[in-house]
């Protein structure tokens, strides 16, 4: 390969129509939202899941988004935990305020009748419904007006979410695991526990030892008391046509430092074009943080992405969900050998 996987986020999922929903779940969304669906329009082609994300027209003419999975995917619990979020975020921070929520138990396949979509295949269902926003996905391919309008949200969402509104949260570092965490991959792979991922630059050999050197200062740098995103991708934010940007999918929330959600954009955005290094100078988030914590968190990014790449997606999940991985892992392995001098 002689350069970055080409990824279109706008066409990562593979997504069911509404009328594949149960039967049961759609009428329990009616009545939580008093009024019918008139019509489903197309599901969103972005993230990773096989969740149902479409927007809808009511039969008393509101528009809203609504997301709905069952049990047997991730996006099950992915959509239950942004209901329980949203709602508790300040008002600051730009998210489509959610509606309303439904549940449905889907009757045993064997007691089920011939119309399994109507009794919902003895699964679990769960539905969030949220504002309409009309707007349109940053990033594909960074401009610098958007690229602007997204930092200046980053740094109102920073200062908002600092320190964290949340209780009982738990920190980014932490919930990457101990025992089998991703932030071990560079490791294993030096020791030869597991092959180089295919699709990296040919010399990511090289640069393992300070990659792992890097990561080893996660507790020191990724330590912090505000409540971030966690996932803060360009397929997670919405710009509309007034310029407001907007943020969606708050099912990640976990506590880190300010300037973590914004540095997270920065490696795409400069093999876009964009100067991140005037960027880091210039934003108020990055003063005064030192270079290497920046360049941990992009390192333990980088190794989130290599681990398990080359291997079939989850179940529920499609096959751009590793072409992602294997995007994020290159970008973000050249934004570092730019800031490491590691190609001279």
């Amino acid at each position: 390969m002689s350069g970055a996987p080409q990824v279109d986020y706008t066409a990562t999922s593979s997504r069911p129509g509404w009328e594949t929903l149960p039967l049961g779940l759609r009428e329990n969304l009616a009545v939580a939202l008093g009024s019918e669906v008139a019509e489903s329009g197309r599901p969103v082609g972005s993230g990773f899941t096989g969740g149902f994300a479409a927007p809808v027209r009511l039969a008393d003419g509101r528009r809203v988004f609504v997301k709905a999975s069952d049990d047997t995917l991730h996006s099950y619990h992915a959509y239950q935990r942004e209901a329980e979020v949203v709602p508790r975020l300040p008002t600051a921070v730009p998210v489509p305020a959610v509606v309303a929520t439904a549940h449905f138990d889907g009757v045993p396949d064997s007691f089920a009748p011939r119309d399994t979509t109507s009794a919902g295949g003895g699964r679990k269902w769960f539905a969030v419904v949220s504002e309409w926003v009309d707007g349109r996905m940053p990033g594909n391919l960074w401009t610098a007006a958007d690229f602007d309008v997204v930092t200046a949200m980053c740094e109102r969402i920073a200062a908002a979410m600092d320190p964290s509104p949340f209780d009982g949260l738990t920190s980014f570092l932490s919930d990457l695991g101990e025992d089998d965490s991703p932030l071990q991959t560079p490791a294993r792979i030096l020791a030869r526990e597991q092959p180089l991922p295919t699709g990296l630059q040919p010399w990511t050999p090289t640069v393992l030892p300070e990659l792992v050197d890097l990561i080893g200062l996660a507790p020191e740098a990724l330590a912090g008391e505000t409540a971030t995103h966690s996932d803060l991708r360009p397929d997670n934010i919405l710009i509309d046509g007034a310029g407001t940007c907007w943020t969606v999918d708050w099912n990640w929330l976990a506590l880190g430092p300010r300037w973590m959600d914004w540095v997270g954009l920065l490696p795409v955005a400069r093999h876009h074009g964009i100067d991140t290094a005037a960027a880091i100078r210039r934003c108020p988030l990055t003063a005064g943080v030192p270079a290497d914590h920046l360049d941990c968190f992009v390192a333990a990014v980088a190794a989130y992405m290599m681990t398990r790449a080359d291997a079939p997606p989850p179940v529920g999940c499609t096959p751009a969900l590793r072409e992602h991985q294997r995007f994020y892992a290159w970008t973000f392995l050249d934004w570092l050998a730019v800031r490491r001098g590691w190609l001279r």
